[in-house]
Formats: C-alpha cells, structure tokens, sequence
C-alpha cells in the first residue's frame, strides 16, 4: 500500500509522519500524582512495545508530578490536558515530550493561545484532539446538534488555521468518534486537506473483545488507505493489550513486524487433540518476544505441515502424537503431553539465535 506522505514532526525523539513507521502509543489507567504505579505500568506497556505514553492531567497536583515520571521511563511522555489550559502550561514546564489538547473544551481564544506560545518556545509539539462528544457550540448547531465526520473536520481545521495564524505547525491531528464509520469518514475528508500528520483511533471503543474489534475495522480500512501516522487502540483494560492489540493490526496489515505471528486452525472433526488449549498455552508462553516469528499451530497431522507451511516453526497435532515442522519440512516427533512445552522451547532458541 502507498503511505499518505505528511509532514514529520519529532516528539522526544521518536519520528511521527514522513518516512517513519506508524508509532503505537497508548495511555496510563493511572493518575500521575501516583508516581511509582505510573512508572511502574509505563515500564510495562514499554516492554510490550509502546513507543509513546500518554497520561491524564486531571489537577496541578498531578501536573506538577510529570517531571518525576518523565526522569525515570524510555519512552516520549505525552499530558493530556482537558478545560483548564493552566495544567497545560505546568505540564510544558515539566518537561513533558508533547501535550494533547482538546481546543473545544479549554475555553477562550486567549487561553488556546497561551498553550500554543508555550509550546512554541519549548518546541514542544501538539496533538489537537477533536472529539465527538465535546464539539464547540456553534458548530454542533450548524450540524443540527449531531457529531458527524464533517463537523469534526470543521472543528480540527478551524484550530489548524489559530496555530498557524500563530507561527505554529509542530502538529499533529486526530478526530475521534465512537461511531467507526464516522471516524473513517472524518480522517479521509481531513488528509485531503492538511498534511500534518495523523493519529487515529475510535474512541470510548469498548472492551479488549468489543473495542479491538471496532478498532480494527476503522483502523484497518484506513491504514489500507495509506491514512494514519499513528494509532492508540482505546480498551477499557490493562494498557498492554492495548499495545498488543495496536501491533496485531499493524502486523496484519504488513506495516509492523514484531514479536509472534500465530497461525492456527480454528479445530474440526478431523482433530485428534484439543487445539484451543494448546493454542492458548502457545501464545500465553510466547507472548513477550520481540523477534517477529510465525509460529503455526494445527491440529490435524496430514494436513497440518502444508496448511501452515509458510510458518517458521509448527506443530501439527495427531492421536498422541504431535509433528514438529519448520518451514513445512518434518523435524521431529512430539508426545502429545509435551506438544505445547517443545514448541514453545523451540521458538525462544530460534528467535534468541536469530536462526530463522
């Protein structure tokens, strides 16, 4: 697919639009004023392969810990900022890597301004994050009070056209609905008329299940389209599987590679073993790798090897015995007791040694 070639900012050192790859983020459950569990569950979400963290700024109090965070994580630091542009400011005075406003709910002209000059001394870029639920007024009218595609891009662009009147371009754009189709809709209409880049996501999405789902579909079709810098999967759960769920996406879509490609059968007549738990066994024990690797699990031993045989390593399960294969060929012979242990064991050695 033809990438939507945008404009590259720099946020903390990690490269967002142009040539770059499409960066996974995500965003803490906890508050900042916690400092140690803040830290703590970035180090998580770092490990699963976040590239960028983003955190509520609720009060100063929690603005006013940003900089302790900031000192011990690896990755770029994002605040997200609602109504009160005060903590905005006290955020960019912590030395936060960017800042994600809302201009729809800070309030007054003067008060989007102050966050914008502050930024723009510091070099400090920003994310204006229009939403569905928090259009202005007057636009939300002209619409007759309904949230649609063309009503969010009207909002984004009426605040692109404030911080360029201001000297400011060190942006990027996202438009966030948690209906899909409105969301596709709304980022397609606003890459034909800007090109900072873009970071998409359906927000208020849902659950692991539910909200992954609807973020895939949305996600998909318009990364498919060359449309998106970069993504954040919105779960109402642990952040890391928001960042697991960002890189199945982009791993499926052939934008990323990193860490277990599973393939396996979804089981039928033909099997001769429970395939669902030794999958799941499979993918629990392999879930921290980094090194991309497919990896197949298949539960029918005459078919199993050419069904998956574009897979690094596999097994393929008989009547208690399983089949051992790399890249299709037959290597060894597996009890059925030990099937998911030997795999595993047999994946870590090669992503380890690079053997694959």
């Amino acid at each position: 697919m033809k990438r939507r070639k945008t404009r590259q900012i720099s946020l903390g050192g990690v490269k967002i639009g142009g040539n770059a790859p499409v960066v996974v983020q995500t965003m803490t459950t906890t508050n900042p004023r916690d400092v140690r569990r803040s830290v703590e569950q970035i180090l998580r979400v770092e490990k699963a392969g976040a590239e960028i963290v983003r955190v509520a700024v609720p009060d100063m109090k929690a603005a006013g810990a940003l900089k302790e965070i900031k000192k011990k994580i690896n990755i770029p630091l994002v605040a997200d900022i609602h109504y009160d542009y005060r903590l905005a400011l006290m955020a960019l005075a912590q030395g936060v890597d960017g800042i994600r406003i809302n201009p729809g709910n800070i309030g007054k002209k003067e008060r989007v301004e102050s966050i914008v000059k502050a930024a723009r001394e510091l070099s400090i870029p920003i994310r204006i994050g229009v939403n569905a639920g928090s259009l202005e007024e007057d636009i939300l009218l002209k619409y007759n009070c309904r949230p649609t595609a063309e009503a969010l891009v009207e909002s984004a662009l009426r605040y692109v056209k404030l911080f360029n009147e201001m000297g400011f371009e060190d942006i990027k754009l996202s438009l966030k609905s948690s209906d899909v189709m409105t969301t596709v809709q709304a980022y397609r209409m606003i890459s034909k008329e800007v090109d900072y880049p873009l970071h998409l996501g359906v927000t208020e999405a849902g659950t692991t299940l539910i909200g992954s789902i609807k973020s895939a579909v949305a996600m998909g079709i318009l990364l498919s389209e060359g449309i998106g810098d970069t993504i954040r999967v919105s779960l109402t759960a642990d952040p890391v599987e928001e960042v697991r769920a960002a890189y199945e996406i982009l791993k499926a879509l052939g934008l990323r590679k990193r860490g277990l490609n599973l393939v396996s059968c979804p089981s039928c007549g033909r099997a001769e073993i429970d395939v669902i738990p030794l999958t799941e066994k499979v993918e629990e024990g392999l879930r921290d790798i980094v090194t991309p690797i497919t990896v197949a699990v298949m539960g029918c031993v005459v078919n199993g090897p050419g069904e998956a045989k574009e897979a690094d390593i596999g097994i393929a399960g008989g009547k208690g015995v399983g089949l051992l294969f790399k890249k299709g060929k037959k290597a060894a012979k597996i009890k059925e007791s030990e099937m998911a242990e030997s795999l595993i064991k047999e994946v870590l050695q090669s992503a380890m040694g690079k053997g694959i």
